[in-house]
């Protein structure tokens, strides 16, 4: 073990670290496994209005049982509650297994009077950080002093989402897959969109989540550029970020300037009193947050988190447009007149009629592509895109018909 520790934390040089980032950045195989994590809002039914103290959350998570599914558990800094499921076979098995994680999930925190509220934001509280961890009060300390600390406290606090983990695949197509994962997003941004409103009132935006994501700082958040070589442009993206954070032991120091990474490993902006480490690296590559993340596998990061029957059907027509070729062929085409339409998606969502059109193809390419167990799912989001209408749609029309509050409970389960 010590040639690794020492590695680990020697300083790095430029070179290696773009070797180590790129070597890291995608693994070569077959296609075809996928893993889920989906984020939801913890709500207290006694006291919708309030956010659940840490303390309560984290000694809750703490005592579950292991999940039947093999999920991990884990918390956001707002207390989002997110289940995160191991790589399946296939869509339809990765679904069976975090359905049955949330029940098991579900049941304990009910026994508590909590519930889980999937949707992309948080309809009637405001944005406010629960958790003490240093890494997140640097992190908020960061967006303030560069300029987005609105948004940056309401990501990391307001909003959920569902990601959908996919293999890389072999490594001759790395650059049409990787392509083809952004230019999908502002069409399933439209089709997912789950996220009307916000503080307690209509935001006017279909996707409030994308909408935040939009308002960061996009050296950390904006999409990769696409090309042949997605794993050197992820290095390129990684080395050219700014610095969030210095850990020291189990502090982390904000920094409060904008320093790439680059300089603090060549010294031309020393952090910490000290030159990085590959340590330092690999801790840096969690603050990125692109759409679509390499991380050995393409971590899909666009989609709004949304209830029964979305979310399944979200991940097997996400899963179905990249994985399957007939699929993929027909959703390149289709969604080449949107490709990089993010504010647009997030706004106005399938009332634009070239993401209507480009949407109403996808799932129609999909229909036949996903696993047979989840296709009921599937066909009624198509009845629902085809329809001009996205999940968060219910949503606000219960906003309207009874409050803020009657939105954040009905996506629960439970309802005054």
């Amino acid at each position: 073990m010590a040639p690794v520790t020492e590695e680990r934390t020697a300083a790095l040089e430029l070179d290696a670290a773009v070797a180590h980032v790129t070597a890291a950045a995608l693994r070569e195989g077959p296609a075809g496994r996928v893993g889920l994590e989906l984020e939801a809002h913890l709500v207290d039914l006694d006291a919708p209005a309030s956010r659940v103290p840490w303390a309560r959350v984290s000694g809750l998570v703490a005592a579950l049982p292991a999940l039947p599914g093999g999920s991990r558990v884990t918390l956001e800094p707002g207390g989002q509650v997110e289940l995160s499921t191991p790589p399946y076979p296939d869509a339809a098995a990765a679904v069976a297994a975090l359905r049955a994680d949330r029940t098991v999930l579900a049941a304990a925190l009910a026994a508590e009077r909590l519930a889980l509220a999937p949707v992309g934001a948080d309809p009637l509280r405001p944005p406010a950080r629960v958790c003490p961890a240093a890494r997140y009060a640097a992190m908020e300390a960061h967006f303030a002093a560069v300029g987005c600390a609105r948004a940056g406290t309401a990501m990391m606090t307001g909003t959920a989402a569902l990601q959908v983990n996919l293999d890389a695949g072999p490594r001759a197509g790395w650059g049409e897959r990787v392509a083809l994962a952004h230019q999908l997003g502002p069409t399933l941004v439209a089709v997912a969109a789950c996220s009307p409103l916000a503080d307690g009132r209509p935001t006017g935006w279909v996707s409030h989540r994308q909408r935040v994501w939009g308002d960061l700082d996009q050296a950390r958040c904006g999409p990769l550029l696409g090309g042949d070589d997605p794993a050197g442009e992820w290095a390129e993206y990684a080395l050219a970020a700014p610095v969030m954070l210095v850990r020291e032991g189990a502090g982390a120091t904000p920094v409060r300037t904008r320093v790439r990474f680059a300089d603090w490993v060549s010294g031309a902006a020393p952090l910490g009193g000290r030159r990085p480490t590959t340590a330092d690296l690999d801790y840096h590559l969690t603050t990125l947050f692109p759409p679509v993340r390499p991380r050995g596998y393409l971590e899909i990061r666009y989609l709004d988190a949304a209830p029964e029957p979305w979310w399944p059907a979200l991940a097997a027509v996400t899963a179905a447009l990249l994985d399957d070729p007939v699929a993929a062929g027909h959703a390149a085409a289709a969604t080449a007149p949107v490709a990089g339409a993010w504010d647009r998606a997030a706004r106005a969502g399938l009332a634009d009629p070239a993401l209507h059109a480009a949407a109403r193809d996808c799932l129609t390419a999909a229909a036949d592509a996903v696993p047979a167990a989840v296709r009921p799912e599937v066909a009624a989001l198509a009845d629902l895109v085809d329809r001009g209408r996205c999940p968060g749609d219910a949503l606000l029309d219960t906003a309207r018909a009874g409050g803020a509050a009657a939105a954040l409970l009905s996506v629960t389960g439970n309802s005054r």
